[in-house]
């Protein structure tokens, strides 16, 4: 639930933060479209007065019988229409008697004042005018804004609607993102707490032990007896702490190490046979019948020879650790179609179906028996996803455990290799 919780708070932090950026962005831009379109609504109301005006002046004999068109109906110009009111001043002062409602409509300006357009408030409506010589008169001519404010309206309240949505929008998917993103990073950083927490607790076993029989050797004099299980004691938990300190070190090195230029042409073989040799003293002192059998064809597959060199070393250590005394292990390596199989079979109490699933996990073992941390199968993952190899675990013939990998074949068709004691047979069968 903490991490639940610590993804959900994550992700809604990264949220709010994009919202609010795009928030900020869409109020600019919002403000910067209404400040364009009123500009250019603007622009088309003053080009209308300067043609009016131009007209005016090109046309002195339609000044004095009044502008016909659409605008002036039987009641004359109306306050509103475009454009609603011009005004004619003689050069004494004086209306002229084109000017439309001129006695009735006063500007708030003088008129000689208006020369280029401005907008100006008349009779509580906002009016763009332009004034300029007709001749010898002074003319003034005004047009309503509201063919700016209308469209200006409802831009404005179309922003308003689609800003709360589009940010609804944002913040969904920038959650939705932030949560997908953050749970593989917050499930790493977890697992990172578990690997440490659980490497700390398999430490701290083997060193509470060993501080204990020294404690007690210190605390009085012991007999030759006691100092000596006490010492074996003390060899065997530094012997388990060095094994852990190793794979902790091993997995580290290699989760660190570029996979790219790691592979190489390996014959696993070779490799199995050179591991059997290493574990052969192993077995022997327990009595276990240690084999290997190896195919008449190329083995030879794309990997690194160290990584599949630690892996067969931790199928084989785990074989020998599990199989009681007098037990048998078996090795081998095959072709199957177009992949190599290694295959280790041991006579050991095997492993439960139900538990199969669990057997890769970091710190996690499926028997009670004493020795290892748990790590050794989990680096054997690693190593085996890292090659492009494929796992089978099942029951062997003897009824213990049976560990298979398998990978691609690099070559086809060739002759196989294998290291082989000059007295060993063609295909090599050690037992140990």
């Amino acid at each position: 639930m903490a991490r639940v919780d610590l993804v959900r708070a994550g992700a809604q932090r990264v949220a709010l933060a994009a919202t609010g950026i795009v928030a900020a962005l869409y109020v600019l831009i919002a403000v910067a479209v209404v400040l364009i379109v009123s500009h250019n609504l603007t622009s088309n109301v003053d080009g209308t007065l300067s043609r009016w005006l131009t007209s005016m002046a090109a046309d002195r004999q339609t000044v004095t019988r009044g502008f016909p068109g659409p605008n002036r109906g039987p009641g004359g110009p109306r306050l509103g229409d475009a454009p609603v009111l011009w005004w004619m001043w003689h050069p004494d002062g004086n209306f002229s008697d084109s000017s439309t409602e001129a006695q009735s409509v006063k500007l708030p300006v003088p008129p000689t004042s208006i020369t280029s357009a401005q907008t100006i408030t008349v009779s509580g409506v906002d009016f763009r005018v332009e004034g300029g010589h007709v001749g010898d008169d002074w003319a003034v001519v005004a047009q309503s804004l509201t063919s700016v404010e209308q469209p200006r309206s409802n831009l404005i309240q179309a922003e308003l609607l689609i800003g709360p949505v589009l940010l609804l929008v944002v913040f969904l998917g920038a959650l939705a993102i932030g949560r997908r993103v953050a749970s593989p990073i917050e499930q790493a950083r977890q697992r990172q707490m578990d690997f440490t927490a659980n490497a700390s607790h398999e430490l701290r076993t083997p060193l509470a032990v060993i501080q204990a029989q020294t404690s007690l050797a210190l605390a009085s004099p012991r007999n030759t007896d006691w100092y000596r299980r006490a010492f074996e004691q003390v060899n065997r938990e530094s012997q388990r702490m060095r094994h852990l300190v190793d794979d902790l070190l091993w997995l580290a090195r290699f989760e660190a190490m570029p996979r790219s230029n790691k592979a190489e042409p390996v014959d696993v073989g070779v490799m199995a046979q050179q591991a059997v040799d290493r574990f052969a003293a192993v077995a022997e002192a327990r009595q276990q019948r240690l084999s290997v059998g190896l195919s008449g064809d190329s083995l030879v597959i794309a990997a690194s020879p160290e990584w599949l060199d630690h892996l067969i070393g931790v199928l084989l250590d785990n074989a020998c650790k599990y199989t009681p005394d007098g037990g048998s292990i078996d090795v081998r390596v095959t072709v199957e179609g177009n992949r190599v199989a290694l295959v280790v079979d041991d006579s050991g109490p095997g492993i439960p179906q139900d538990r199969r699933g669990e057997i890769f996990d970091r710190f996690r073992r499926v028997t009670d028996q004493p020795g290892g941390a748990g790590l050794g199968l989990a680096i054997a993952d690693a190593v085996v996803r890292a090659t492009n190899g494929r796992w089978d675990v099942g029951t062997s013939a003897a009824g213990g455990a049976s560990m298979a990998v398998s990978w691609p074949r690099m070559l086809a068709h060739g002759v196989a290799t294998r290291a082989v004691s000059p007295e060993s047979p063609p295909l090599a069968s050690l037992d140990a």
